[in-house]
């Protein structure tokens, strides 16, 4: 199947080049598009096809410049706000910044051991990964970076580690048992489900005349791909006239009288797919020797109950003042019913969230909730996340949750589109009240300025581990050309990076050589990660330690030997410059630890 599958990619490759050169046709580019995503769903795990931009890019090129290709837009938000009537056209024109394509990136991961499909040995298991390697380094920096700077270097911030498992009251009390769904829909042919609101739907028309629907998955490029959908669906239908498409709208937002006429994403046949119904999203499991009602417990499904649940000890223990906030890291679990885009959307995942205790007030959440989006964004471009890569979405007042006041997202562009990287919620004091009300314990706190007893109201800014990893890999994946040849590099912070340094001697057979390249990497080892690398040319291991994202390169040669220097490296301009192992050591403390 691999074989088969490589060929049909390598047809479509070629099909592409050997019509570039002429005008291709509209039909000819879709057809390709339209064969992608045919053939996309049904890739064995670690197989992956080209996306169709890289596909059709030659032949577009042609069309743009023949001017044979007009802007389409597309949306910048992943989702689809709105979309103006289509007429049909090649390829879409964009202005978003460039990103790498998935493709690259997971095979990056794989390739030098970031991220790795888990259970790959049994065909692997949907919605759950594995971290190699550098992998599991570079989640361990993002977390230290992340509990550094909102924890301990912040005097109003506590930490927290609760419990996976919990009394299943709390869940009752939090609402997650009864209302923690998702809308699903099910394929009646495919026995495929899916979430309803990330299948989207559009009205084609001819000449203002009904021609179908199309349907399709939340992407990045979907307008591309209904477009595609739908001028193949008018040259079956041998009509003539101007193509149009209606705003792609999500399942949940068809009419009873619509729901039929939708084709299923899958097989494409209107009438397969069921109404919308809820799904739980918690996994359940049985804790003792019993397997009845009474021992049945949930994994959590986020990390902030255990802090709401604690509240009264912190406040208790903690000698601290509100506002102050308290912060966790730890694992939650979603049966989520169409886990994708890699580590993006996972059944187990990782969460760095904060609960920020503030006194109750209508207008005092404003200012807070604003410092924190603020805060929670510059932290991001700290990191090195792109800055042009993030924007904010603010949730309207109809999309909100019954008990918040106000939620902001902070948004990053992905290679499948802009997404949901951060949020910033204003919880009101709906938390604490459930519980007080479902234990019977008070979550009341006495202000001592103000002499008054309130249940808190919460700010929550929310990170995932997995999802910030997602974004940093993208912000800092680059290919560029170094000498003449073609590089690609990891553009890592140093704060972030895997591997800090690589001590490389010039030549591997000089005993005295070895002996002084291993002095300076013991000492560097008491502080940070570094490796000792001795396979291969200095030029062959300047671009391994690229790739992976290695800031410093330190090169022990001869001239070591004689004034105690090394040449230092950096990953980004290759520049060098010599230095002494004090002034080496200083450095690397001010470019990592600053």
């Amino acid at each position: 199947p691999h074989r088969i599958l490589d060929r049909r990619e390598t047809l479509l490759g070629r099909l592409c080049s050997r019509y570039s050169m002429l005008a291709a046709s509209a039909a000819i580019l879709c057809a390709v598009s339209t064969a992608y995503w045919t053939l996309a769903p049904r890739m064995p795990t670690g197989v992956a096809l080209r996306a169709p931009r890289q596909l059709i890019a030659p032949a577009c090129s042609a069309l743009r410049g023949r001017g044979g290709a007009t802007a389409l837009g597309s949306s910048r938000a992943g989702r689809v706000r709105a979309a103006a009537p289509a007429v049909e056209q090649a390829e879409a024109v964009s202005d978003a910044p460039e990103v790498v394509s998935m493709d690259e990136l997971v095979s990056l991961c794989k390739r030098r051991g970031f991220i790795f499909p888990s259970s790959e040995v049994y065909g692997g298991f949907a919605g759950f990964y594995d971290y190699g390697p550098l992998g599991v380094e570079l989640r361990n920096n993002i977390k230290r970076a992340w509990w550094k700077d909102f924890v301990h270097k912040r005097e109003d911030m506590v930490g927290l580690d609760s419990s996976i498992i919990g009394s299943p009251q709390i869940w009752k009390a939090s609402g997650h048992i009864d209302g923690f769904s998702d809308p699903m829909v099910d394929c009646k042919e495919s026995k495929l489900r899916f979430r309803a609101d990330q299948l989207f739907w559009a009205r084609a028309e001819v000449g203002g005349e009904l021609l179908g629907y199309v349907s399709l998955l939340e992407s990045g490029d979907m307008e591309e791909r209904a477009l595609a959908m739908a001028t193949k669906m008018k040259k079956k239908a041998g009509r003539q006239g101007e193509l149009s498409l209606s705003p792609l709208k999500d399942f949940t937002e068809a009419t009873a009288e619509e729901q039929p006429l939708i084709p299923s994403p899958e097989t494409g046949n209107p009438g397969a797919l069921t109404a919308p119904r809820d799904f739980n999203l918690m996994f359940q499991t049985s804790v003792g020797a019993m397997s009845d009602a009474a021992s049945t417990a949930f994994l959590r499904p986020e990390t902030a109950q255990g802090i709401f649940t604690n509240f009264k000890n912190v406040v208790s223990t903690g000698r601290v003042k509100v506002p102050f906030g308290i912060a966790q890291i730890g694992k939650a679990f979603r049966n989520e019913i169409t886990p994708r885009n890699f580590i993006f959307r996972s059944r187990e995942f990782e969460q760095m969230e904060i609960e920020y205790f503030i006194p109750p007030g209508d207008e005092a959440w404003k200012e807070f909730h604003e410092q924190w989006i603020a805060t929670s964004r510059s932290w991001l471009e700290s990191i090195g996340l792109r800055p042009e890569l993030l924007s904010t979405d603010v949730h309207p007042s109809n999309k909100l949750a019954h008990y918040a006041r106000a939620c902001t997202d902070v948004m990053f562009t992905f290679p499948f589109g802009t997404q949901e990287l951060q949020g910033c919620a204003a919880r009101g004091n709906y938390d604490l009240t459930q519980h007080a009300e479902a234990s019977g314990k008070s979550m009341e706190y006495y202000d001592e300025a103000s002499k008054q007893r309130y249940v808190p109201h919460v700010i929550e800014p929310s990170f995932g581990v997995d999802r910030l990893m997602l974004a940093v890999l993208t912000s800092a994946y680059t290919v560029d050309e170094v000498g003449g040849e073609e590089r690609t590099l990891l553009k890592f912070h140093p704060r972030l990076a895997p591997v800090k340094a690589a001590v490389l001697p010039l030549v591997k057979n000089k005993p005295e050589l070895l002996a002084k390249a291993r002095h300076i990497h013991e000492r560097l080892q008491r502080r940070y990660y570094v490796e000792f690398d001795t396979a291969g040319a200095i030029g062959r291991r300047y671009r391994r330690n690229d790739e992976v994202g290695t800031p410093f390169c330190i090169t022990v040669d001869f001239q070591t030997l004689e004034d105690d220097t090394v040449t230092l490296r950096d990953r980004d301009s290759t520049e060098q410059r010599r230095l002494t192992l004090p002034e080496l050591l200083e450095f690397m403390e001010e470019a990592i630890d600053a």
